[in-house]
Parts: C-alpha cells; sequence; structure tokens
C-alpha cells in the first residue's frame, strides 16, 4: 500500500459530491470504489439512488452497487461481510480501496467493529412483523416497555422499525439490545491507516445540490423505476420502499398528487435526511478531515496516495 495508507473513507451528506470524487481518485489513481451507503445496494434503485452510471462503473471497479433486491432488508453485518471481500479483492490486484458514501454506521463498523447480536430466527422476524400490524407502533412500544425498559428508554415511541427490532432481540435471545450493542466487536480497518475524509459543502449548496439533482432524476426515468418497484408489491416496511422520492412519487402515480406536489415533497424530505446526516458526521466523525467539496477531497488524497517515484 501507498505510503503507509490501506484505504481511503470518504462520507459526506447526500449531494454533497462523494461519489464524484471517488471517481475522479480511482481513475487517477487506478483504485477500487467500493459502496458505502445503504440504497445504493438496491438493484432496483438505480436512479433515485443516483448510483454510479454503468460507463462509471466500467471505467474503474466498483463494488457492492446494485447487488441485492428490493425485496431483501441489507443490514449492516452482511455489508461488513461484502466490503471485506471487495477490500480483500482490491488489495490482491494492488489497489487501494476507496469506500464512499452517506452511511455513517457502515463507516463506524469499519472502524469500530460490530456488536456481535446473533441472527434472529425468520419466525422471530415473522412474528413480530405481524404484531406490528396488530398492535401498531403505540401497542409495539409499550409491548416493548413491559419487556425491555432499559430499550425502551432508548428508542422514540414513534421509530416502529428500532421498537420492532429491539422486540425481535429481546425475544430470540432473552438478552436486551443494549447489552448487545455494549459487547465489544472487532474493528476491520485500523484508523491510523486509512485516510479519513468528510465532504461537507456549505447547507445551501447541498440543498441547491439536492433539488437539482432530483429534477434530473424525474428526467432520468425515476417515474418509471418507482412504478416498476410498486408492481413488486412488496412490504413497505423495506428499506427500499423508504428511499427518498419513492412514497412520493408513487403518491403522484396513484393519483394522490401532482408532480410537482411530489417533487417539492421529495426534496424537502432529502434536504431534512441531509441535515441529520450532518449532525451524526459533526458527533462520530469530528477528528476525520473535513474538506468543503469534492475538489479538495481529490487533492488531500491525491497528496496522500500518489505512487512514490
Amino acid at each position: 500500500m501507498r505510503q503507509g495508507i490501506d484505504a481511503v473513507l470518504i462520507a459526506g451528506p447526500t449531494a454533497s459530491g462523494k461519489s464524484a470524487a471517488a471517481l475522479a481518485m480511482a481513475k487517477r489513481l487506478g483504485d477500487t470504489i467500493i459502496n458505502a451507503d445503504s440504497m445504493q445496494v438496491y438493484r432496483e434503485l438505480a436512479v433515485l439512488t443516483a448510483r454510479p452510471s454503468p460507463d462509471e462503473m466500467t471505467a474503474v471497479p466498483h463494488r457492492i452497487y446494485g447487488t441485492v433486491p428490493a425485496s431483501q432488508a441489507y443490514s449492516v453485518g452482511r455489508w461488513l461481510e461484502d466490503a471485506s471481500a471487495a477490500i480483500a479483492e482490491a488489495r490482491s490486484e494492488g489497489r487501494v480501496p476507496i469506500l464512499a458514501g452517506g452511511t455513517g454506521l457502515y463507516f463506524k463498523a469499519l472502524l469500530e467493529g460490530l456488536s456481535p447480536i446473533p441472527d434472529i430466527p425468520p419466525e422471530t422476524r415473522a412474528f413480530w412483523r405481524e404484531r406490528s400490524e396488530s398492535l401498531g407502533t403505540e401497542g409495539l412500544y409499550r409491548e416493548l416497555a413491559s419487556r425491555d425498559p432499559v430499550m425502551a428508554a432508548q428508542v422514540r415511541p414513534t421509530d416502529p422499525q428500532r421498537i420492532v427490532r429491539a422486540l425481535e432481540v429481546i425475544d430470540a435471545t432473552g438478552v436486551s439490545l443494549a447489552q448487545w450493542q455494549g459487547a465489544e466487536g472487532s474493528p476491520m480497518l485500523r484508523s491510523d491507516t486509512v485516510l479519513k475524509l468528510v465532504v461537507a459543502p456549505e447547507r445551501d449548496v447541498v440543498y441547491r445540490a439536492i433539488d437539482s439533482r432530483f429534477d434530473r432524476m424525474i428526467a432520468a426515468g425515476a417515474l418509471d423505476e418507482v412504478d416498476a418497484l410498486m408492481a413488486l408489491d412488496l412490504d413497505p416496511g423495506l428499506p427500499a420502499m423508504r428511499a427518498h422520492g419513492v412514497r412520493e412519487l408513487a403518491a403522484y402515480l396513484a393519483g394522490a398528487m401532482t408532480l410537482d406536489e411530489a417533487a417539492a415533497k421529495a426534496k424537502t424530505e432529502t434536504r431534512r435526511y441531509a441535515k441529520r446526516q450532518m449532525t451524526w458526521l459533526k458527533r462520530f466523525m469530528a477528528d476525520w478531515v473535513w474538506v468543503p467539496d469534492a475538489d479538495a477531497a481529490i487533492a488531500s488524497v491525491s497528496a496522500e496516495l500518489s505512487p512514490s517515484p
């Protein structure tokens, strides 16, 4: 590996320029890009997740993009397995892996490890999905408060996904999710041998980029993509069904709102998401190198990873 750096991590809010920076770096340095975005893994969501184009993925090696069907719920644990294989492949070819994406938990798991929570049996998952439908979020939360008050104090009463997850774990293992999360994991990468960047433009720059990008998505076929996704008749609780823009464009296709209304709402929700991402990044990645745009990220990486003469 070059100059003691064996991986590059590029985080940042949505529409900040992470993918463009990673592509430019990989083209210049001959490296491999590995996806660290929880939505770009889904096969059916190329347009709405701003997945790299086929031409871009042909230009340099890309891994873990569009590999998972929308009918599956992709987990952090599964991503770590896939990322481990992709990192090993890149290194075997003499390439530096560049992991780029907006899912902060993926990067956290890479550097700190993942709590060793055992797999939950399918029948347990099915049971709590059914209970979720019959009890509703309020009823689920009461159930959690009764069975696992420690986790009940840590989750929002209005967050059904985390409530169900906590109930699945306590039901399947008899141990609180809080206790599992306190267990020490094994990091995949050493923090002192990776270059860690956060691409963080000013908020108004990110917001403008979100708005213009969504307009381009509409022009590029996002409506057809959502129409095809809805035709699969998937569980609305699946992660792919919660991708930004899916719900709003589905409402337009169903005649519940105009296209302008759907686009405006999708843009607003995406901007709110970007704001939450920035809050998370400031909390957990304060010690990373923060750069204002993709050009600055490219300059930082080029200086560190340029091959020695």
